[in-house]
């Protein structure tokens, strides 16, 4: 198929009150007539400068043509992916939620919205199709709505990468002339792509201006009032209310149920008579969520009063004093009645009105520890670390995630940090923002201490339901300036050195809090020990099925039987297909007649009819030179040692996984305020939408500074019945600037984990001050603790993370020896 015809050639598939359109316009299939936004994408770009220019229209133009609706291009087309969309799929009533995504593909002259085809969804659920990729079509398809007058889309049926760089922002529109509503089913909006609490599209408002109105006393009712007359009325006179808490979105949208806005947002708002609860519901929820803050003064009518909701969760109010009504709640809907919903600007309230100022329940970081478990409080905070943004499934078998991250903030009052656990708030330009050197605050925050899975009693605090997060840029005008403690802290703050702190600042990486617990039977905690242990051969599978950035914590039995030292600068990333063929290294094993030759994209072997009870380690670097290290029997060399079980099982093994590679997503970075949208942008998930060329960085991210270490340690795991054998990884966390980052002490009930890492941190102390070259051996300590449990079954605690693409990091966390079935100790 001929792709480089030009425009003038390509008719135009639709028309405008009866005149033809020109022949540039671009026309989504099912979405009508050609608006002035769609013809403004296609004059996005110069058709002369795009090479393939109309490639996707073609394809198009020959699918429609095609008696199956379907066709595979001759010569695929090379696009680039502007945007991908997630929205509710249809389906059977009590199964599960399950999405279907929308791509934007941009072919240098025009932009076109298709469908991808179910079946493929596992590409976006694993990143491996994602904004800014290019790829080549392969296969389309044209689908009808048969329920529907001139409704259909184009469905992606068959895709493969491409090379080249995405360069989809110069011919394409900018994002807010991007359609909204979805092609498939009876959708009307797009979810945010990797949870569904955030707000997405442009469907949500920023911020309704206040507005002058006329408030007349006389007609108002209180809070009080309300709840002892509301049975015996139906319509309420208007309430002058100020909200003193926000809940984050709750989205109960269902397969089986249609609605065009399924949201729910819980706010506590008040009067001088107490507080009660405010629900905004549905398609109020996209045209007030963002405009409704804590501390704003509403004047609602038309509003209904309804028995509240049992199970909804409480915030705790700053003013220990106020009353609360909570038999029942205000409704705020779009219809039955449609409230009428007004914002007071702020310097027109005026005092007689009495309405309560939004107290908060600040605390120092000396104070935390003495709070008791599930205590309610807000912190304020300088951000000395912040990692990336990982994902949690809320049920087995589910495609919707829980959005976290962690974060540490110091106030000067102790020289611990605070550690936070972050849910997103539907805050998502706040969440996506936060870095070090920020003043952070967080509301409504859940202490979490003495918990059995906590062993290392470090407490930390998590957000609820109601929490709110601040950082820099965001603090203008909100409640909490004027307390006392917020002002402690700026003035703390005024008296240190930027250069001295931004020394100890971390970003991302890999961050194992909290550690198992120091008991597997508290690891169980109330499950059966047979439902939590999986076997070795499971592990692909729970790989197979994590999707992008999902961590989870599993646990196997196994022997370890081998541990290997790998630098940073040996774990480098993998070579431009033309260097495939450099040698990494040659084994020499002569002693089991074998030798191994590493390269960077694959290994193999070959037997010898040697005889020899020496073993030798050839490494070959760039320049040809070599070293050989040589040892006695001893199941060791200079960086890695192997039990007596090891060496005679591993050449008979049925199956033998390789996952301790280690990745840069893996490896925390010193934050640098030079390469602070590069960091960001590394440790965040990826954007549903193209970036603009301008807000993007070619700098890799493995040529910034690590925060950690001069390596890692390949740890290999027997199967307990000698037939099958995993390669995982453990990486030693310490940062010398910041000692109060990753506590060493959470493991030190666990002998050869503690070991590594002890030793690690000296080594590292030592590069750091000059007195040690950039070597890693390993050391005695180590292999003592290794052949304590050479042969002993033992029950490992594994972290996997998915990082996108084919990149699965799989962390050792723990190890706890089984002494007798059923009686399960500490290391």
């Amino acid at each position: 198929m001929q792709c480089q015809k030009r425009a003038q050639d390509s008719p135009s598939q639709e028309h405008t009150d009866g005149k033809e359109e020109a022949m540039t316009s671009v026309v989504e299939p099912g979405t009508g007539d050609p608006t002035p936004e769609r013809a403004e994408e296609s004059r996005a770009a110069d058709p002369a400068e795009s090479g393939g220019a109309f490639c996707l229209q073609r394809v198009f133009e020959e699918v429609q043509g095609s008696s199956q609706l379907s066709a595979a291009p001759a010569e695929p087309p090379a696009v680039t992916v502007v945007a991908v969309e997630r929205y509710l799929a249809q389906a059977p009533p009590a199964a599960p939620p399950q999405y279907w995504y929308d791509v934007t593909l941009a072919d240098g002259a025009h932009r076109h919205r298709c469908h991808l085809a179910p079946r493929l969804n596992g590409l976006v659920q694993r990143a491996r199709l994602r904004a800014g990729t290019r790829l080549r079509l392969t296969r389309c398809s044209y689908r009808y709505d048969e329920k529907r007058l001139n409704r259909g889309f184009f469905c992606l049926e068959g895709l493969e990468r491409a090379a080249g760089t995405a360069t989809a922002a110069s011919g394409t529109p900018p994002d807010g002339h991007r359609p909204l509503q979805p092609l498939r089913g009876d959708n009307r909006h797009y979810l945010p792509l990797w949870n569904n609490e955030d707000p997405y599209g442009d469907v949500w408002v920023p911020d309704r201006p206040p507005v002058r109105v006329d408030v007349d006393v006389s007609k108002l009712t209180n809070l009080g009032h309300l709840e002892m007359t509301w049975r015996s009325r139906v319509h309420f006179h208007p309430l002058l209310v100020r909200i003193l808490h926000k809940s984050r979105l709750n989205y109960y949208g269902k397969p089986d149920k249609k609605m065009d806005m399924p949201y729910q947002a819980y706010f506590e708002v008040a009067d001088g008579s107490g507080m009660m609860s405010m629900v905004l519901w549905n398609s109020l929820c996209p045209e007030w969520y963002h405009s409704m803050k804590v501390g704003t003064v509403l004047l609602l009518a038309k509003y209904a009063i309804k028995t509240s909701y049992p199970f909804k969760t409480q915030p705790t109010p700053g003013d220990s004093q106020m009353k609360r009504f909570a038999t029942i709640e205000i409704n705020l809907n779009v219809r039955d009645p449609p409230s009428e919903i007004s914002i007071i600007p702020e310097e027109m309230v005026k005092p007689e009105w009495g309405l309560p100022e939004v107290k908060y329940r600040f605390i120092t970081r000396s104070e935390l520890d003495d709070l008791p478990h599930n205590y309610s409080c807000d912190v304020i905070g300088l951000v000395t670390f912040v990692g990336r943004t990982e994902r949690a499934r809320k049920r087995e078998h589910n495609e919707d995630f829980w959005l976290y991250r962690w974060a540490h903030a110091i106030d000067g009052t102790s020289d611990q940090p605070f550690i936070l656990e972050l849910f997103a708030t539907s805050q998502p330009d706040v969440f996506e923002r936060i870095h070090p050197m920020t003043y952070l605050v967080c509301t409504q925050m859940r202490v979490m201490q003495g918990l059995p899975e906590n062993p290392s009693r470090t407490v930390y605090l998590t957000t609820s339901n109601e929490s709110q997060i601040f950082i820099t840029g965001w603090h203008k005008g909100q409640p909490y300036t004027k307390d006392a403690k917020v002002k402690n802290f700026i003035q703390w703050m005024k008296s240190q050195s930027e250069a001295d702190q931004i020394k100890k600042t971390v970003i991302g990486g890999y961050y194992p809090f909290p550690r198992p617990p120091d008991s597997f039977l508290k690891y169980c905690k109330n499950n059966e020990v047979e439902s939590v242990l999986k076997s070795i051969d499971e592990i692909g599978k729970e790989i197979e099925d994590l999707h992008y950035r999902e961590h989870k914590r599993i646990a196997v039995q196994g022997i370890i039987s081998a541990i290997r030292c790998v630098s940073f600068s040996d774990a480098a990333e993998e070579a431009p297909e033309e260097e495939l063929v450099q040698v990494l290294c040659v084994k020499v094993n002569v002693r089991a007649a074998r030798i191994v030759i590493r390269m960077k994209n694959f290994a193999f072997e070959f037997r010898t009819q040697l005889h020899s009870t020496k073993c030798f380690l050839l490494i070959i670097d760039q320049e040809g030179e070599s070293s050989i290290l040589e040892t006695e029997e001893t199941g060791r060399t200079g960086d890695s040692w192997q039990s007596d079980l090891w060496a005679q099982v591993k050449d008979k093994l049925i199956n033998y996984f390789h996952h301790s590679k280690i990745f840069p997503e893996s490896i925390p970075c010193k934050f640098d305020y030079m390469h602070k949208d590069l960091l960001m942008q590394q440790y965040n998930l990826h954007a549903a939408v193209h970036q603009p060329i301008e807000a993007r960085t070619d700098k890799d991210i493995s040529e910034l500074k690590s925060a950690n270490g001069l390596g890692y340690y390949e740890v290999t795991v027997l199967g307990i019945n000698h037939d099958i054998a995993i390669d995982v990884a453990f990486l030693p966390l310490f940062c010398p600037d910041n000692p109060h980052l990753f506590q060493l002490e959470d493991i030190q009930n666990d002998t050869l984990l503690s070991c590594m890492s002890s030793i690690s941190a000296c080594q590292q102390k030592a590069t750091s001050s000059g007195r040690l070259r950039d070597t890693f051996p390993l050391s005695d300590e180590i292999v003592k603790a290794a052949k304590e449990l050479d042969g002993k079954h033992v029950i490992c605690i594994l972290d996997i993370c998915h990082l996108g693409d084919d990149k699965v990091e799989v962390f050792l966390s723990k190890i706890y020896k089984t002494v007798e079935p059923g009686v399960l100790d500490p290391v």
